[in-house]
C-alpha cells in the first residue's frame, strides 16, 4: 500500500467548535479510512497554511481521493 501525506485546513467555524469542545478528530475519521482499506499512521497539528498534517496508508489513489472527498463534504474543512 502507498503512503499519503494529507494536509488539512479547518474553517473558522470548525476551529471555534474544537476550542469549545476539544476532541481527537482522527477517532472520528479512522473508521472512514479503515472502510476504504487504509490506516492512519500519524497526525499532527501544524502552524501555517494547514492546521493538520497526517500520514495515511491507503490501497490506491482512488481510495485516497475518496477519503479527501468524504472529509471535505463534512463542511469543516476549507482545504484538503
Amino acid at each position: 500500500m502507498a503512503h499519503y501525506l494529507v494536509q488539512v485546513a479547518y474553517t473558522p467555524q470548525a476551529w471555534a467548535a474544537l476550542v469549545k469542545n476539544p476532541q481527537d478528530r482522527t477517532k472520528v475519521l479512522r473508521p472512514v479510512v479503515e472502510k476504504l482499506g487504509g490506516s492512519f499512521e500519524t497526525a499532527f497539528f501544524a502552524f501555517g497554511e494547514y492546521d493538520i498534517v497526517a500520514v495515511m496508508e491507503m490501497p490506491a489513489n482512488t481510495e485516497a481521493a475518496a477519503f479527501a472527498v468524504a472529509a471535505a463534504a463534512g463542511g469543516s474543512i476549507k482545504s484538503i
